[in-house]
């Protein structure tokens, strides 16, 4: 399995900003479902397909969470650039 990854630490008030160079599948994990998603076995996460960007992605709780960006198995290498953005409300 091709994919790339960010161990994320996410406060109360943080977002995820993800640019890529091409559409890609971005997933927002806790730690459970990262092992999950790593072995092969079901998953849940937050995100999805995204085809714009760049795409902003809120965490439904504060703590450490896996972001992880991949082509859905499909061949060919996507870049992606994450960073986290304070809540401009």
């Amino acid at each position: 399995m091709n994919y790339l990854h960010y161990d994320l630490s996410l406060g109360s008030e943080e977002f995820v900003e993800v640019t890529l160079d091409k559409q890609a599948n971005v997933k927002l994990l806790d730690e459970a479902n990262f092992r999950s998603y790593k072995n092969g076995g079901r998953h849940s996460y937050y995100g999805g397909l995204v085809k714009k960007s760049p795409f902003v992605l809120a965490p439904p709780r504060p703590g450490k969470w896996h972001l992880i960006v991949d082509l859905g198995g499909y061949p060919g290498a996507v870049r992606a650039s994450v960073r986290t953005v304070q809540n401009a409300a």
